[in-house]
């Protein structure tokens, strides 16, 4: 994923070439769009809250739900050198989020480089009619080309398994922003009738490109590089579809539930989990068969709201008891405490 990607909030304040000499892990073509482009590096900075954000609630309820590590320049940590189903995942969500922060920042007018998409000009037709392109589309097309340019640099200097996994994987992120890109328009005419319309493309809400994503990481699929190097076959000999546009995987997971540093795996010893659920948050899955500790807290919450005129909404502060489960910690075998 991008290396040390927070770093570039510091780009306009201290100079380009000052930090982007400095940031670890970016090789020589990365640099070079750095220096080149520091507006766009800030724009990157505020997407890579964004994608962080989105996968933490992909996977809230999850034994591994895309926690970030202070002081990593990898940010996710060891869990991302093996080429599993959440390293797919996190490829496919940067390079997506890569690809919107600087399609919107095009359309705001914060980029020298790019603007709003010129190309849709003229009279088009839709299923309600006739519509004249105006306003300002998104210029995903500029997004996409920088975001491939730029995420896509470090994994063309080798050629092996895990930089092919890589490369699909960047360039399913970045469609998937395309996928949802939508029509709105503005209705002109007698009394705001759309006998006229001005329409333009728009991204959708980055929620959407994150459901996506989170369901193709549901059903990865795990590839083998073939003999000549030049691309993967699927492990799956019976398969019978295109991975096209699906997440691809090399190595099998780990189950993340312990706590390994080899593996990158936090475990779940201390995660809430649900213990009327059978999903993925519940205590079962959650604990990994370990328990867990209820614990009973008091939690103030609004109630009893009542509208008053005009125009303010009074609530009372009630007190509830609650019960928080929480998964028990790995069990040290006992030989480990023979001295």
């Amino acid at each position: 994923c991008l290396k040390n990607v927070l770093i570039f909030w510091y780009i306009g304040a201290l100079g380009a070439r000052v930090i982007c000499d400095n940031i670890p892990g970016l090789v020589n073509k990365q640099r070079q769009l750095c220096q080149r482009h520091p507006d766009l590096m800030q724009s990157i900075s505020e997407g890579a809250k964004e994608w962080i954000k989105e996968c933490q609630h992909q996977f809230r309820y999850h034994r591994w739900n895309c926690s970030t590590l202070d002081r990593d320049h990898t940010v996710f940590g060891r869990v991302m050198l093996r080429s599993s189903r959440e390293a797919a995942f996190v490829y496919a969500i940067s390079s997506a989020g890569v690809v919107y922060a600087i399609t919107r920042a095009c359309s705001q007018g914060e980029l020298k480089i790019c603007h709003c998409d010129d190309l849709k000009r003229g009279r088009e037709r839709d299923d309600k009619g006739y519509f004249d392109w105006g306003g300002c589309s998104d210029n995903i097309n500029f997004g996409i080309k920088f975001a491939k340019a730029f995420v896509d640099a470090r994994e063309k200097m080798v050629k092996d398994a895990r930089a092919l996994m890589n490369l699909h994987n960047n360039r399913c992120g970045r469609m998937a922003v395309k996928r949802f890109m939508k029509l709105e328009c503005k209705c002109h005419g007698v009394s705001g009738s759309c006998s006229l319309r001005t329409c333009w493309l728009a991204m959708s809400d980055f929620r959407r490109t994150g459901d996506y994503l989170r369901k193709k990481y549901n059903t990865a699929i795990e590839v083998t590089m073939n003999q000549d190097g030049t691309g993967f076959m699927v492990a799956d000999k019976d398969f019978q579809g295109t991975t096209k546009n699906e997440l691809v995987y090399v190595e099998n997971s780990p189950d993340y539930c312990n706590r390994d540093r080899m593996a990158g795996s936090l475990g779940t010893a201390g995660r809430v989990c649900n213990k009327s659920s059978r999903g993925t948050d519940g205590c079962e899955v959650m604990c990994c068969g370990r328990g867990y500790d209820t614990m009973r807290i008091k939690r103030v919450t609004k109630c009893e709201c009542k509208f008053r005129w005009c125009c303010a909404v009074e609530c009372k502060d009630c007190e509830e008891v609650v019960d928080v489960h929480t998964c028990k910690p790995h069990k040290r075998p006992d030989w480990l405490d023979i001295t």
